[in-house]
């Protein structure tokens, strides 16, 4: 089992050394686009089992080793060895039961200033013990009994042709919003849960750290908070229409048909009620802080990717294939996090971090001070079309489940992992399946919910209506250049990774050697290791998002080098995590190239040609280290 050390809080001190550079940086449009999520910062002291990792990561299906395999590892096993998790990183994280204690969102928002939806996130308090005054614990939540027929969440096409569920749908968004503000399910108070749980509204004290904010984003907190905000929601606005059968509609972005422009249901013209023009501001959907720009225009699920509307297209969907064929539950899920002190390497699961992200940058409004609203985490619950999008991450995570790799993907819970899993988050599974939230229910009764209790989706009472899923999941990437022995061609030429002082400035493009541990590896050998390409201490300013592009043995020809080609390794894209100035953060990256290089035909080859292409936001981030590594897999 290989041995990895990727975590550092230590900031080096060597100065950059330059190295030639021949590709120009790409030039997003969207540059200025942040979505802004807090992180706490632990010191040294706070996370003194930090450690190399010990990896082993289960795997039933060989084809899975494509790039992206592990999106940003930086901090996703936790700072310990997790061969021997000590027993302080045990506790699970969990919302108070006394939510008057949340305060006004203070992390996380670029302008406070011009916070247009306001700083104040706290839901309604509810009442008191009568003799003692003091807060009353909400009750663990019981699921309804399942019923006989499941409620179906429609594709937004079809929900937008479908005039009665339309109209339905509608009404249940008005109401919410015409409810007074201290009532619990109104528009607005829904909107803030999302601000309450990113935002540093609450703390983790009743995990015993009342001191440290509670954070669903960036860890594996992110699917089960989600799907539960989305199952109370649903049942709101059931209970409001008087339809337990009420589903909400979900965006298919991952399909050609949906990608082009927002669903067309919540750009919708309609009359007033009593009259006069049509306006999209009669249409209870509409939001007015979007991106009027990308009312029509080609989703890109990349970022920056420069090409016709229907090459775009194609590319999303190999976007969509690498993010959702990786295995292992931190790849997937997330960070593995536990109650205390954040680690400062914790990032996003491959959908959250990818997918997910991209589609709030890109509708959020880029004109908005705080580029409200889905384009910040504290004011993106307030567009009804997070919740259409939210719906698809949900339906993400199910088809992992259910689909991907065979249908034997796992979900972190005890049952699930069995006895002796090697996947590190089975070794943390009880604290995910014990991580809970508080959400108000249909019935405005405050109720404490677990992750371990929204695993299957059916027993939930609901399902995803069908929509093709087989162009991404079948897509195979086409080399640009297979067999150019670039890498070979360019010793000499461009400095071997060793050659170069670090840490090494990725403000331009940067190329650089590096060398394989082994080179025409059998298929039983690729079956039991994977090869890796690991580019550690990525350090940079975490009050500044930033992203960045991964090539292998591109030959630089001019020709864009895209998801869809096989010479992309991948993405790795950090967000906003603090209010302004410095917050030096340190994190690192890793990237499956097994299957990359035998589609390249570059498997026979000592070395690879790595290039990092700077995309936005890197101008003063370094990394520390680059190295390929072989990594076990425990099948």
């Amino acid at each position: 089992m290989s041995s990895f050390s990727l975590l550092s809080s230590t900031i080096p001190s060597t100065k950059n050394t330059k190295i030639s550079f021949s590709r120009s940086p790409k030039t997003l449009s969207h540059n200025r686009f942040k979505v802004s999520c807090n992180a706490n910062t632990a010191t040294d002291d706070d996370n003194k089992q930090k450690a190399s990792q010990s990896l082993e990561i289960n795997q039933q299906n060989n084809n899975v080793d494509r790039r992206n395999v592990l999106v940003g590892l930086g901090g996703l096993y936790g700072a310990a060895n997790l061969s021997s998790i000590p027993s302080a990183f045990a506790v699970p994280i969990q919302a108070p039961d006394n939510i008057s204690l949340c305060v006004n969102a203070h992390a996380g928002i670029g302008n406070m200033t011009d916070a247009v939806k306001g700083v104040a996130c706290c839901p309604p308090v509810p009442a008191s013990d009568p003799v003692t005054g003091d807060a009353i614990a909400p009750p663990l939540y019981q699921l309804p009994p399942r019923p006989t027929t499941l409620r179906t969440r429609p594709t937004a096409q079809a929900a937008a042709n479908d005039p009665v569920y339309l109209a339905k749908f509608m009404k249940a968004v008005k109401l919410m919003k015409a409810l007074p503000d201290d009532d619990p399910r109104s528009w607005n108070n829904q909107g803030k849960i999302h601000c309450a749980y990113c935002n540093a509204g609450y703390t983790q004290e009743k995990s015993g750290f009342d001191t440290v904010n509670m954070q669903v984003h960036n860890s594996w907190l992110f699917f089960p908070f989600h799907r539960w905000y989305l199952y109370f929601l649903e049942r709101i606005m059931g209970s409001l229409l008087g339809d337990d059968t009420f589903a909400l509609p979900y965006w298919n972005w991952d399909n050609t048909d949906a990608m082009t422009g927002f669903p067309t249901a919540y750009e919708l013209s309609m009359p007033s009620d009593t009259g006069g023009r049509p306006s999209p501001k009669n249409n209870p959907l509409f939001d007015g802080f979007r991106d009027a720009t990308h009312v029509t225009a080609t989703v890109d699920l990349q970022g920056g990717f420069v090409g016709t509307d229907e090459a775009m297209k194609n590319n999303n969907l190999a976007v969509v294939h690498d993010q959702m064929s990786v295995v292992g539950i931190a790849p997937f899920f997330g960070g593995l996090l536990s109650a205390g002190p954040r680690p400062t390497t914790m990032p996003g699961g491959s959908i959250e971090a990818g997918v997910h992200t991209r589609i709030h940058i890109w509708t959020g409004n880029p004109r908005m001070p705080n580029n409200e609203d889905m384009g910040n985490f504290y004011s993106a619950g307030y567009d009804p079309l997070f919740y259409c999008h939210h719906a698809n991450v949900d339906r993400m995570w199910y088809l992992w489940k259910t689909v991907l790799n065979g249908g034997n993907n796992i979900d972190p819970t005890t049952s699930e992992c069995g006895v002796d899993n090697p996947d590190p988050g089975c070794q943390l599974a009880g604290d995910w399946e014990n991580s809970s939230f508080v959400f108000y229910d249909e019935n405005k009764n405050l109720v404490r919910v677990k992750s371990g209790d929204c695993v299957d989706i059916e027993v939930m009472g609901y399902t995803y209506a069908d929509s093709d899923i087989s162009p991404w999941l079948n897509y195979s990437s086409t080399p640009h250049a297979a067999g150019s022995n670039i890498a070979a061609d360019s010793i000499g030429k461009v400095k071997k990774v060793d050659e170069l002082k670090f840490p090494l400035s990725i403000a331009e493009t940067v190329k650089f050697l590096v060398k394989r541990p082994a080179v025409n590896r059998s298929h039983k050998e690729k079956k039991g290791t994977r090869e890796i390409l690991m580019i550690n201490g990525i350090e940079f300013d975490g009050s500044a998002g930033f992203k960045f592009d991964v090539l292998i043995d591109d030959v630089d020809d001019g020709t864009p080098i895209n998801a869809s080609d096989s010479e992309f390794a991948g993405t790795f894209e950090q967000l906003q995590h603090g209010v302004g100035g410095s917050m030096k953060m340190t994190t690192g990256a890793m990237f499956g190239i097994t299957g990359l290089l035998e589609e390249l035909k570059a498997d026979g080859d000592e070395y690879i040609l790595v290039t990092i292409v700077p995309n936005y936001g890197c101008e003063k981030v370094t990394i520390g280290d680059v190295k390929i590594e072989l990594l076990k897999i425990r099948r």
